[in-house]
Formats: structure tokens, C-alpha cells, sequence
């Protein structure tokens, strides 16, 4: 297989060979010369989309009594057309049952094979053990909002058979020191989010061994004061990373362009956040934790208001635009957040267009400069895994 494109990270102009899922050859093409010397019109190749929070789509929560292996693996190759390779699927508060019940099948679904191990390296257990008070803990139900346990944790984890690689916890609770030491002793990546922490506890979490702010600035009140905060010193901890959600609604442009100034790109990630009801039209939709709606403009929300978020409608590949416009960070930084930074994260190999490494690629168009269209995100053309095509046609120059 031979697909044609300027590499994302130089524009360099390249044809890439692909053989038995990996990249075998990557030739460079001159401007002006061969067979296609309008470079500026091929589309851009990169690797895969690593996205970190996914927590459904297309009518399939991942938190759900219901799931199984098949709904899981549909919501895997629906995100194909957006050019995301890998996901953390991401259970969120939820009884021990239902929760006990998501992990297993998700791991179910991992043991299968290598080729679903790679295109799911973890799942994302986000709560239950976090704050219960209004704002903070977002859509997550107040009735299952619950601190620490860890016989409990420890029994989610054997259920899931070592699959949870991220937790997404308050540090606000008794004890959390030492679950946090526990957790990350076991492998396990533990991240701060939907809290009521003062700034001391956040920092007694990340001396712990918390690695990682969950969608930083969402899953918080709608006021507290004014630097006695708990996103501060979020902000200004060098040892955190940040997950960021960049889909136009839950963070304000200027506001994502601060936190990535802040944290610098190299200490950021772009997440989705994507709801199990992402992919739908625009209305009222039931979910296991409580009626939402998805807004005409793509804002989804807690039913019968408009401030509180019940995760996000648009993929990553919309985020990857909005990074760039409302950064104003360029293509290859964009990347590194969506890409190089995640996988830098969970401990992947490193994410390249290279010789020999692992054709797990897509071929994409950027939008139009206007922000209206930039804001639809990449428009991909295809998109490989283990070097197969799992969506749409690569596009070879004549």
C-alpha cells in the first residue's frame, strides 16, 4: 500500500510504503518535480489520534449494566472516520455492580487480541471517588459519589484484569495520600479531577504521586475564590499534566490558550470527552445517570439548564483545530498534544513516521481558514491501524 502526503511534523512532501502493518519506506517528492508538482494541494499524513476520555458514542455509554464486548468495539470504529486509532475507554461514577460489570467487558474486549490491546492501552475509571458537591462533580450522579476505597478499587481492578491505567479521583478525602500511593505503586496513573481540594491537598496528591489533571478548568463550581483555589496550583505544577477540552463549550478560547501557555504544549493533552450520546442529532436523550441534551450548536448539557456539561459532542479531530485557533499553536504542536503527549503519558512507544514503526496513520485535509470551517475539524481521507485501511480511501498522487 502506498499513500502520498506532506508529513504533518515538516511538510516535507513524502510517498509512504506500507507492508505486514508498518511503514517500510518513506520516499521524499520534490516540488516540481515527478508526477505532482502542486504540493501545496496533497493532504497532510500523521500518526493515529490517541484520545484518553472517551465515554461513549453514538448511543453506547461505556458506564452502562448493559455494554458489551460488541458495543464497545462499534464505538472503537466509529471514531475511525475521525482518525482516532486509540482510546482510553473512560467509565465514569456509577454503582460497584454496573462498574464491576463495564471494566470486565472492556477488558474482555482487550484480552481478545493485540490489535485491540493497541487500539484500547487502558481504561479510564473517572470517579467515583470524587467530590459530591454541585458544579464540581458535574453529571456524575451525587448518589454515587463516594471517597476512596480501596478494597473496592482493588476489586475493580481485578475485575478489569489490570486495565485501569488512569484514575480520575478527588484528593479532597481522608486517606487519599495513601490510596494515591498505593494506586500509582500499581501501576496506575491517577489524576485529579471533579474536586472540592483545597490547594494544600492538591499538592499532598501530587507529592503522592498524581500525574495528571482531568479536563482542567470543567468539573468545577461556577465560582470559588479568587486564589484560594483548587486550579492554581494545578496550573503551576510542573509535574502535572493537563487534559484539556477543547471543543468550543467548555473552555472559552482565551481560557485554552492561558492553560497552554501555561503548562507549556509539552505538558498538555487533548481530550474529547465524548459523551455516549455524541453522534446524535440535536435533542433530549436519556443516559444512565440522567436525562441530556445535545444543543443545536453542539453543546451538550444536563438536561432542563444550560451551564452544567454532561461531556462533549465533538472528537478529537475538532480539538486538534481549535488548538491551533485558539492557541495559535501550529500543526505539529497540535499533535504533540493530541498525540505525542498521550502516548508519552500511558508509556507508549513514541508516536513517528519513520521507517519500520507501526502504520497506524491518517491522511487529512485541514479546513478552511475561516474559523466557522476550522472549527469542523480535520476532514480525514483515511485512516489506517496495524497498517490495514479501517475507514475510507487513501489517496495516492498519479
Amino acid at each position: 500500500m502506498r499513500l502520498s502526503g506532506r508529513l504533518y511534523d515538516s511538510g516535507q512532501a513524502a510517498e509512504i510504503e506500507i507492508a505486514n502493518g508498518r511503514v517500510v519506506r518513506i520516499t521524499a517528492v520534490e516540488s516540481g518535480a515527478g508526477r505532482q508538482p502542486d504540493i501545496e494541494r496533497w493532504p497532510w499524513i500523521s500518526p493515529g489520534l490517541i484520545d484518553i476520555q472517551v465515554n461513549g458514542y453514538g448511543g453506547v455509554e461505556f458506564s452502562s449494566a448493559r455494554l458489551t464486548e460488541d458495543k464497545v468495539a462499534g464505538v472503537v470504529q466509529s471514531l475511525h472516520p475521525f482518525g482516532v486509532t486509540r482510546i482510553c475507554p473512560t467509565v465514569t461514577t456509577e454503582g460497584v455492580e454496573v462498574l464491576t460489570h463495564a471494566v470486565s467487558t472492556i477488558a474482555s474486549l482487550c484480552d481478545r487480541s493485540a490489535a485491540w490491546s493497541r487500539r484500547m492501552p487502558g481504561i479510564h475509571l473517572e470517579g467515583p471517588y470524587i467530590t459530591s458537591e454541585e458544579g464540581a462533580r458535574g453529571a456524575h450522579p451525587k448518589r454515587h459519589c463516594r471517597p476512596p476505597d480501596w478494597d473496592e478499587f482493588q476489586r475493580l481492578q481485578e475485575a478489569a484484569r489490570g486495565w485501569i491505567r488512569i484514575l480520575t479521583l478527588s484528593p479532597e478525602f481522608d486517606g487519599c495520600v495513601g490510596f494515591i500511593q498505593k494506586a500509582c505503586a500499581g501501576g496506575v496513573i491517577v489524576a485529579i479531577g471533579h474536586t472540592s481540594a483545597s490547594p494544600d491537598q492538591i499538592r499532598a496528591a501530587v507529592d503522592a504521586g498524581a500525574r495528571l489533571s482531568t479536563h482542567l478548568g470543567n468539573g468545577s463550581h461556577p465560582t470559588f475564590h479568587r486564589f484560594r483555589n483548587y486550579l492554581w496550583p494545578q496550573l503551576a505544577e510542573d509535574r502535572l499534566w493537563a487534559s484539556l477540552i477543547a471543543d468550543g463549550h467548555h473552555l472559552p478560547p482565551d481560557m485554552v490558550k492561558v492553560f497552554v501557555r501555561a503548562k507549556t504544549p509539552q505538558r498538555c493533552i487533548l481530550v474529547s470527552d465524548l459523551s455516549g450520546q455524541a453522534g446524535q442529532a440535536p435533542g433530549r436523550y436519556a443516559s444512565p445517570f440522567c436525562d441530556v441534551e445535545i444543543l443545536p450548536d453542539g453543546k451538550l448539557v444536563v438536561a432542563g439548564q444550560r451551564e452544567i456539561m454532561a461531556g462533549a459532542s465533538s472528537p478529537a479531530s475538532v480539538g486538534v483545530c481549535n488548538l491551533m485557533r485558539f492557541a495559535g499553536v501550529d500543526l505539529p504542536t497540535a499533535f504533540q498534544m493530541a498525540v505525542h503527549n498521550p502516548a508519552a503519558l500511558l508509556g507508549l512507544p513514541t508516536q513517528s513516521i519513520a521507517e519500520g514503526s507501526p502504520a497506524d496513520l491518517i491522511q487529512f485535509d485541514l479546513p478552511p481558514s475561516e474559523p466557522a470551517a476550522f472549527s469542523a475539524g480535520l476532514q480525514v481521507r483515511c485512516t489506517l491501524a496495524d497498517g490495514e485501511v479501517v475507514w475510507g480511501s487513501p489517496w495516492q498522487a498519479n
